[in-house]
């Protein structure tokens, strides 16, 4: 399998709850389902906020300016349509002053809606109880870490 490495970012969003949202996709490659936060690819040109902005509107609606100028980085390993992607993501915080802010995917093309199963606000705590992959495998580190960063 070859590696490849596009830099790429993602967001924390945080509810009112402390509820963290995931995004539940199918790999149309191989039918393998994962859940991760929002993100994806930066463009060229793009600062990595400006596409933590772009890719937060597109995927779900939230407001993409509650998203702050920190980030982590964290180093990743995931197979996307049958390629390994690895190298670090930059994850960035956006908060939220509602419990499970409504969500709506209007940016997406009609391929990502079709490989799009859903989401879920998802208190850390209860990660491992989720079916199928989580991306990255240390989400709960990564967030607890943002967490104590955060004001």
């Amino acid at each position: 399998m070859e590696t490849f490495h596009r830099p790429a970012v993602r967001v924390i969003c945080f509810d009112a709850d402390g509820r963290v949202l995931l995004m539940n996709w199918r790999d149309p490659h191989d039918g393998a389902r994962l859940w991760e936060p929002p993100g994806g690819g930066i463009e060229q040109g793009e600062t990595p906020l400006e596409t933590a902005r772009r890719e937060l509107a597109e995927e779900t609606g939230l407001d993409p300016a509650r998203i702050g100028d920190s980030f982590l980085d964290v180093y990743r390993e995931t197979t996307w349509k049958g390629r390994l992607f690895a190298g670090n993501e930059q994850f960035f915080v956006a908060r939220y002053d509602t419990a499970r802010p409504a969500l709506s995917a209007a940016g997406l093309m009609p391929y990502e809606v079709e490989d799009l199963l859903g989401h879920d606000w998802v208190r850390p705590a209860d990660f491992p109880a989720l079916l199928d992959r989580l991306e990255p495998p240390d989400l709960a580190e990564v967030v607890s870490l943002l967490q104590r960063r955060l004001p």
